[in-house]
Parts: structure tokens; C-alpha cells; sequence
């Protein structure tokens, strides 16, 4: 009869219910004491939420179950980076420009980079004093980062910023930033400014200006060309008559004479004139 045949199978259900909880709980033990670390990041193990001071570096790992955490920092190079509204972005934590003002009141909107890296030696530092890495750049990198890309610019003035002075302000940036995260356990690796944007309407004035200086430089040199041209005419013709003074001042009658001989090719001319006038046919005698 199909009856007892369930009840046989539930039987040995029951009976096989504490191998199968055992299992499970065992798995879940398991899991909860075995971890790994992957390469790139060090983990910092805290106990009921106390930072014990291990820093675990890449590998396989046992900890205490259900009382022993590990806390991440990847100590690979971890990007912040500001954009527009609508632009994509591969960094790892993006945010919105820095709107500052120039020394000469012009509203700017800088976009940077920020490389960065966790210190692996200083890993149980960033756990005490600064938290997780999404608490470690909006504490230090975020934080840091945008004062100070907003204050600096405002040393300097608009054209400065629009011309080239960029490298400058952003070394000057870096130069600020790199102790202010080595003190908060971080490396920084770089600090870039991407683009600084200006206004539109100072956008066209810049432009309408350097057109007509451009203009004004033509002017100049056509100027200047045609002030040469002039001077080479002035110099060729003094040097035309200079060269003729010298024939002039080297005409002896004794060079004309020898330049007719040179020239006379042996023949005595036909018709000569004579004295008072007279012309003598030379051909008839």
C-alpha cells in the first residue's frame, strides 16, 4: 500500500534532519571564521566593532565567527572625479565641479582628478580615526580636495587661469594636498585639473580681443613690410648713383681714348668733319 511507504520516507527524512543541520550549520561556521583578502586591498579585523590592530594583507584567513570583522582598503590607486551633470565617468567615486571666482571676479567651474591609494602601513590609523574608504574620501579626499580647488584660483586672475597659468595652480594644489593626506594615512598620487570653464560671455570678449590683436599684428607687419620695401628702393638708388659718380670720377680722357681703340675695329670712318665745319669724303681721295 502507497500509505506506508510515505511514512517510511518521512522517517528517514527525520532521521537524516540532524546530519543535514549540522552540515548547514557547519558551512555556515565555516564561512563565517574562513575569509580571504584579494590582492590589491589589506583588511583591518575588528572586534565587536573594537579595531584589534591586525591588518591582514592578501591571502586566506581564519577569524573568530560572528565576533570577528574585516574592514577593506584597497590599496591599489583609487580615483576621485569631479564632472558635469550627464557625463559619464570610469573613476570610482565622481562628484560635481568646484564653482570658484577669479582675483578679478570672474566666475569659473573647475573639473579635477584626485589619484589616491590607503597606506597599507597605516591601515589600522584610517579604521580608528577615519572609517570605511567611502567615509575616507568624503572626510579627506572630497573634503580637502575642493577647498582647496576652490581658494587657490582666486589668487589668480582670469586671463592667468584662461592663458595657461593651469599647470601652476594645480601644482600649487598638490603641493597642499600631499601632506594633508599623508597625515590622514593616505598616498596621493596625483592631483590633475581636467579643464577650468569660463563664462560665455567672457569666452567671446577673450576672443573678440585676440582677434583684434591679431589683426593689429597684421597691420604691423604689412607696416613693417612696406617700410622695407621702401628703405631697399632708398638703398638700391644711392647705390645706383654712388656707382655712377665712380664711372663719372674715373673718366680720364686718356681711358676714353684707349676705350675707342679697344672698341675701334681698324676701318677709318667714311665722312669726318673738318676744320670750320667742312666734311671731307674720305672714300673719294
Amino acid at each position: 500500500m502507497k500509505f506506508p511507504n510515505v511514512l517510511d520516507g518521512l522517517n528517514r527524512v527525520l532521521r537524516l534532519w540532524p546530519v543535514a543541520l549540522a552540515v548547514i550549520v557547519f558551512l555556515v561556521i565555516l564561512n563565517s571564521t574562513v575569509f580571504t583578502v584579494k590582492y590589491g586591498t589589506v583588511g583591518v579585523v575588528t572586534r565587536f566593532d573594537r579595531v584589534t590592530g591586525d591588518v591582514v594583507k592578501p591571502g586566506l584567513h581564519v577569524k573568530i565567527p560572528f565576533v570577528d570583522r574585516v574592514v577593506l582598503y584597497r590599496t591599489q590607486k583609487v580615483i576621485y572625479e569631479t564632472l558635469e551633470q550627464g557625463s559619464t565617468s570610469n573613476a570610482d567615486y565622481t562628484d560635481y565641479p568646484v564653482d570658484t571666482t577669479t582675483s578679478d571676479g570672474q566666475q569659473v567651474s573647475i573639473r579635477y582628478t584626485v589619484r589616491f591609494s590607503v597606506n597599507p602601513k597605516k591601515a589600522t590609523f584610517v579604521a580608528n580615526n577615519l572609517g570605511t574608504e567611502s567615509e575616507v574620501v568624503e572626510k579627506i579626499v572630497k573634503t580637502d580636495s575642493r577647498i582647496h580647488a576652490r581658494s587657490i584660483p582666486r589668487k589668480y586672475k582670469a586671463i592667468d587661469l584662461y592663458s595657461g597659468n593651469v599647470e601652476v595652480v594645480q601644482e600649487e594644489i598638490e603641493e597642499i594636498l600631499r601632506p594633508l593626506f599623508e597625515e590622514n594615512g593616505l598616498i596621493l598620487d596625483e592631483f590633475g585639473i581636467r579643464s577650468i570653464n569660463f563664462q560665455d560671455e567672457y569666452v567671446t570678449a577673450v576672443e573678440e580681443k585676440q582677434i583684434e590683436s591679431e589683426r593689429v599684428k597684421t597691420e604691423e607687419y604689412r607696416a613693417q613690410q612696406e617700410e622695407y620695401k621702401k628703405q631697399a628702393k632708398i638703398t638700391r638708388a644711392e647705390g645706383d648713383a654712388e656707382a655712377q659718380r665712380l664711372v663719372q670720377s674715373t673718366l680720364t680722357d686718356a681711358m676714353l681714348k684707349k676705350l675707342y681703340i679697344d672698341k675701334w675695329d681698324g676701318i677709318l670712318p667714311g665722312v669726318v668733319a673738318g676744320d670750320k665745319g667742312v666734311i671731307l669724303d674720305l672714300g673719294s681721295l
